[in-house]
């Protein structure tokens, strides 16, 4: 037996060592992105995953995901895409780390969610369009005149290359959900993978839209009744409301550039008794005051863009503005100085809001796809009477007959909302006392409606 130096030992321990890991890589590509721990964060049983997905080469389009698996038994549980809105907002900042997600900034550290919807699924967030968040492209051109079609195609790729890249989903129940824009996003996305199913095979098994934008008209201009019923606006501005100049009308004359001046006059009125000390995407919520106000979330013209004001927006702008953060997260920044909530940099292009996409969430119901679309009942934005007329009216459109008539659910032993279920394949709920991100203020209620959802059961009825 020959022995050989120490050194040499060593060396040649290394060496077996970074090799395996070099093809251990190779084999497992999505290894480079498990996060072995954010800052601050406190022991958890379950792998976290981010980084980046390439959906343009020539431009370097990437975009930047967060995933966290399931809480018990992520084999067995099902892939659940989440999208946030805006157009332009995070689903990081605002999905993950305020909503649904294990976790939430308080200072300098993390706390748990214990209503996080991982407890469910394996989450993933994708932060989209290019050029939101830590989603970015060199060529800066990728920002400017951003459509719904541009958006439904990257985020097409994304989930094929990431599939790619995490081969132990391609055959897993896949579920995409998000809220407020994403009512443009999801359904799109939906069916560019029913399109390409072929090639790809999504395992497409159902979509969920939280106060979503549908339909324009209806969905914007059922605010007016909203703010009246909850004593927000007069009688007369109201009626001027409803008469002389409605939200859909204000904001086509805006992005068109033909703003006519009794519709200012009319929105500028509308603004001064809301008030902006009133959270419009909770109307009960106070707001925090010593936070900066932020028109990130608004679906109008900034001139009269109501603000949302919350508090835990500032932990997480400070939070994910970290070095150590975002090295945790495998991020980085290109072509701006800092994350924010809302994009800064894209410009969308804004009349595509009034591209209907119910049409779209119909033909996906004839394909099969089941729909849930909910509503947090406090949400002035897109308020839940427009998003009950809309999904109604689809119903009949589709001759679907009531299967559980409308009624009260539970979430614990209060009442959770009310819903009510077309056919199979059509669902509609309210979250009582939720805001436009249900998920944020009302968690336990949103998770009752979120495993109800996957297991494809109606609202529990008693508690």
């Amino acid at each position: 037996m020959i022995a050989l130096p120490w050194k040499t030992i060593v060396l040649t321990l290394l060496l077996l060592h970074i090799t395996s890991s070099f093809f251990e890589a190779e084999a497992f590509p999505s290894l480079l992105d498990r996060i072995t721990g954010l800052p601050g964060q406190p022991p958890v049983g379950f792998q976290q995953y981010s980084g980046y997905v390439t959906v343009d080469e020539k431009r370097q389009k990437a975009m930047f995901y967060y995933l966290a698996e399931a809480e018990i038994d992520p084999t067995s549980k099902p892939l659940v895409l989440w999208l946030n809105g805006g157009p332009g907002c995070s689903s990081l900042g605002v999905g993950a780390f305020s909503e649904n997600g294990p976790f939430r900034p308080k200072g300098e550290v993390l706390v748990r969610n214990e209503h996080s919807w991982n407890t469910e699924a394996n989450m993933l967030y994708l932060e989209t369009p290019i050029g939101v968040g830590f989603s970015y492209s060199t060529d800066t051109s990728s920002y400017e005149g951003v459509t719904d079609r541009i958006t439904a195609r990257d985020n097409l790729l994304f989930l094929q290359k990431w599939l790619e890249k995490f081969p132990q989903y391609r055959n897993r129940s896949l579920y995409i959900t998000g809220e407020s824009y994403a009512g443009h996003y999801v359904p799109q996305l939906a069916e560019l993978m029913l399109q390409f199913k072929k090639e790809y095979q999504f395992n497409l098994k159902g979509i969920a839209l939280g106060n979503p934008v549908l339909e324009f008209a209806t969905d914007f201009n059922s605010r007016a009744e909203f703010f009246w019923s909850h004593g927000l606006i007069s009688d007369s501005t109201y009626n001027m409301f409803t008469s002389v100049c409605n939200y859909s009308r204000y904001v086509s004359e805006y992005y068109r550039g033909s703003l006519s001046p009794i519709c200012a006059m009319v929105m500028s009125q509308v603004s001064r008794e809301t008030s902006k000390f009133v959270d419009k995407y909770d109307v009960t919520l106070d707001v925090c005051i010593s936070s900066v106000f932020s028109q990130s979330k608004a679906l109008l013209p900034q001139e009269v863009a109501d603000t949302i004001d919350v508090c835990v927006d500032d932990e997480i702008v400070n939070y994910l503005n970290r070095p150590d953060v975002q090295k945790a997260l495998h991020a980085r920044l290109v072509g701006v100085r800092q994350w924010a909530v809302c994009s800064t940099i894209l410009d969308y292009q804004q009349l595509d809001v009034e591209i209907p996409t119910i049409t779209i969430v119909g033909k996906l119901i004839k394909a099969g796809i089941p729909v849930l679309v909910y509503s947090g009942d406090q949400d002035s934005v897109i308020p839940l009477t427009g998003s009950r007329k809309l999904v109604n009216g689809l119903a009949e459109q589709l001759r679907l007959s009531t299967t559980v008539p409308y009624r009260v659910w539970f979430g614990g032993q209060q009442v959770g909302g009310w819903t009510q279920v077309y056919g199979n394949m059509l669902s509609f709920a309210t979250i009582r006392g939720a805001s436009h991100e249900a998920p944020f203020s009302q968690p336990e209620r949103s998770l009752v409606l979120f495993k109800s959802f996957l297991e494809g059961r109606p609202l529990p009825e008693v508690f």
